[in-house]
């Protein structure tokens, strides 16, 4: 859905992108790499006609995630 703004389940376009955020006590839709690291945030792709969603982190927070879980 990020790519093509087309939901891969129903084909309707009307996609809603939800920024990842980091909130109050480092809530939010992120991932946390460490103490002192900056979360690495996590948009969502939704549907707005059957629901589906999709999480996507971006290309260059890949390598910390990597660092932080492999």
């Amino acid at each position: 859905m990020k790519n093509t703004n087309i939901c891969p389940k129903c084909q309707d376009k009307d996609i809603l992108m939800i920024p990842g955020t980091i909130d109050v006590y480092r809530t939010g839709n992120n991932i946390h790499v460490g103490w002192f690291c900056s979360p690495i945030l996590v948009n969502r792709y939704v549907c707005c006609n059957c629901g589906y969603s999709e999480e996507w982190i971006d290309k260059e927070d890949i390598p910390k995630l990597k660092k932080k879980y492999e």
